[in-house]
């Protein structure tokens, strides 16, 4: 008896490495079923960090690893540069490999980063407003795959709002007149916005929580710590007719009346604190490591508040509940402010260089007064089109950071996209920075992406991400948020410095030699033909194209306008017209690249007639004018826009239309009132809301031949 309870206390090690590596088992089941029954997974003993090896063994591929994370990273790699396999955003190259490749020496592979980080608050909307858990699944396959181990997941933030207002004497309609849309939740958690897009319906509240629960039971099996929000003082801004308690007006955001703040060094702020991680505590559980909540975001007030003290109360009442827990703070204008770190315990607290394509904030604030930090990338605003990345400075800043004076502060790298649908290399290589320790050439990586994207080694495509990584991918110094934008998508005025507030139309790279590279691309077609990613990409670059000739031949047509040359304006317009359509035509060869996709995506997300009707709303209204209903502070729309076949052909097109009709009839002498947009784009949501009509399919290579050829 005593051997056998012996021989079972060395058995039960075992036996639970062998439960932890069992949901990667079932990610590769998912993902590349083809590998299932030829790989095997091992305990590997970490020295602090996390490490996976591979090597063939018994004509079995074994991934030892030090846990979950690090063996899904393991498959991954496998995947990548053994099989030329990839998972993406932007389509899948997941076919099956046979025989798969043998690893004869033993690769070991060591994590360069304690965190590897995912997702911005604005990623929720621009791109998961209407997830479903097949798509959360998905989602949270690909962040373990590509190492993600520190997650942002605010799904469920409605239900601990519900539960927290209700306590302190909120009516069901006060709390409904808080809580926002499902497309508008990012900007109600940072304090921006309250109510708009709203109600919510009660069904949908209660999904999301279950959403929230399984996508941290995933989370937690793959080795992912979910980021939850932390309470830092938001209140409703109607607060302050109930309550004698400081509160500080937080004014408006653009046109909306932001929430309030409730003063943390206030008594009121603990009491209705210790409600708020009670009601988290009830519905997520109490072993949250991490939250997140910055105080005064954009432009926030902070008239009669003692920062310092502020923010030790807010860090008082985080680790109360939630003892050794760290709240992640946003490194973005002038956050977290400076006199509010002097209060904190910064062995608790976790910086996001949040936009580290552009700035160096970690070394002109000393790595924020010795706090830990990460390096972090936005690349993508609105989840608007373009491509973009300057993925050089990527490399370069991250191998700068760690060889600095600050070394000891940087705690790994972070991907904050506002939309993550785009771009793929930029998120594959900054979370591949998370494990190389080695300063990466990009023009290398960046060959081995190609293969791996598409399955692969060829010449063209080689060729082509060379020419890339000069032009769209190249890291020019200087500021921009995000990809120069397309003039199709444009509010119509003559006059066009931008498309959305803060973007910009400058193509800060050579578009010739860009168009040289897309046209080495296009030859590779006849060897992907069945390529699902390059596909894709295809009609991106080629959409890019087509993009950046609008701009010159709008030029144009403004020109003749100015010159009151009616024949020079009617054939510059009509040109410009044709190009919006054929753009139009290019995206409705793949349902990637379709309205109706995401139409689709956001009724099916609802479970009653209410909450349909709500998504779709939520949905087309933030793709055109964003929410505001104020023509004096209009700054948002355009902000999200896309350019989507349905979209490009029953929106933008017919406002172009509408205006060169204008400006034509100026030219011949009429006397009409200019077009008033603002009133046609609400009026455009409210009558479109449901599927877009579809015209049948031109042939993907017939169309890009005929914009090559232009």
């Amino acid at each position: 008896m005593r051997k056998l309870t012996y021989l079972l206390v060395l058995l039960l090690p075992l036996q639970l490495f062998a439960q932890q590596f069992d949901p990667v088992k079932a990610l590769v089941k998912r993902r590349a079923p083809w590998l299932s029954d030829h790989i095997t997974f091992a305990p590997l003993k970490s020295t602090g960090s996390d490490v996976f090896e591979l090597q063939t063994v018994n004509n079995k591929l074994v991934i030892s690893a030090s846990g979950s994370n690090a063996a899904a990273v393991g498959v991954n790699w496998y995947l990548k540069y053994y099989c030329h396999r990839s998972m993406s955003h932007m389509g899948d190259n997941l076919a099956p490999v046979s025989p798969i490749p043998v690893v004869d020496k033993k690769t070991t592979i060591e994590a360069a980063a304690i965190y590897r980080y995912a997702l911005n608050y604005c990623t929720y909307n621009y791109t998961m407003s209407f997830y479903s858990w097949a798509d959360w699944e998905r989602e949270l396959d690909w962040m373990a795959l590509n190492g993600v181990n520190t997650m942002l997941t605010v799904e469920g933030m409605e239900t601990v709002w519900q539960n927290t207002l209700r306590k302190i004497g909120y009516s069901e309609k006060e709390i409904n007149d808080f809580i926002v849309g499902p497309a508008y939740t990012a900007w109600w958690l940072m304090g921006n916005i309250q109510g708009w897009g709203g109600p919510m319906p009660q069904s949908q509240i209660n999904n999301r929580k279950l959403i929230q629960q399984k996508m941290m039971k995933r989370m937690r099996e793959l080795g992912i710590e979910p980021v939850l929000q932390g309470f830092y003082g938001m209140v409703p801004s109607s607060l302050k007719s109930k309550s004698k308690s400081h509160i500080i007006d937080q004014l408006t955001w653009g046109a909306f009346k932001r929430p309030d703040i409730l003063d943390p060094t206030d008594p009121e702020f603990s009491r209705i604190a210790g409600i708020y991680y009670s009601e988290m505590q009830a519905l997520y559980g109490k072993n949250i490591r991490f939250f997140a909540g910055d105080p005064f975001h954009e432009g926030g007030k902070t008239d009669g508040v003692d920062l310092k003290k502020a923010g030790a109360s807010i860090q008082a009442s985080m680790q109360k509940y939630y003892p050794g827990s760290t709240w992640v703070l946003q490194g973005w204008q002038d956050n977290p402010k400076q006199a509010m770190l002097e209060g904190l315990d910064k062995s608790k607290i976790l910086v996001q260089e949040l936009f580290g394509e552009f700035t160096n904030n970690w070394k002109k604030r000393k790595a924020y007064n010795g706090s830990p930090f990460i390096w972090c990338s936005v690349n993508n605003f609105g989840e608007r089109p373009g491509l973009y990345g300057k993925l050089q400075r990527f490399a370069d800043e991250i191998d700068s950071a760690r060889n600095s004076e600050y070394s000891e502060y940087l705690k790994g790298v972070g991907i904050m996209p506002e939309g993550i649908n785009n771009n793929p290399p930029d998120y594959d290589l900054m979370l591949e920075l998370g494990w190389r320790k080695q300063h990466v050439d990009v023009r290398k990586w960046i060959n081995d992406y190609a293969a791996y994207r598409y399955g692969k080694p060829n010449e063209y495509t080689s060729n082509a991400w060379q020419g890339f990584l000069q032009t769209v991918y190249f890291s020019r110094p200087g500021y921009q948020e995000g990809a120069g934008e397309s003039i199709f998508c444009a509010r119509p005025a003559l006059k066009v410095k931008s498309i959305s507030s803060w973007g910009t139309l400058t193509r800060d790279y050579d578009t010739v030699q860009f168009e040289k590279a897309v046209k080495e691309f296009a030859k590779a077609s006849p060897a992907f033909a069945k390529s699902a990613t390059y596909r894709i990409d295809l009609i991106n670059m080629v959409r890019q194209v087509l993009a950046n000739k609008g701009t010159l031949v709008f030029n144009d047509l403004v020109a003749a306008y100015n010159n009151k040359d009616l024949q020079a304006f009617n054939e510059k317009s009509a040109k410009f017209l044709n190009m919006i359509r054929l753009t139009d035509e290019l995206l409705n060869t793949d349902k990637y690249f379709r309205l109706n996709t995401y139409i689709k995506q956001a009724v099916n997300n609802g479970n009653t007639a209410e909450e349909k009707t709500n998504n779709l709303k939520n949905l087309l209204m933030q793709l055109t004018y964003w929410g505001e209903n104020n023509r004096n502070e209009d700054n948002l729309h355009e902000y999200a826009y896309k350019e989507w076949a349905g979209l490009i052909d029953n929106y933008y097109l017919p406002r172009w239309e509408i205006y060169f009709n204008y400006l034509r009839g100026n030219l011949q002498g009429q006397n009409n009132p200019e077009p008033d947009f603002f009133t046609w784009e609400h009026k455009w949501v409210d009558e479109n809301q449901k599927l877009i009509t579809e015209k049948p399919q031109r042939a993907l290579q017939e169309v890009v031949n005929e914009i090559l050829a232009m």
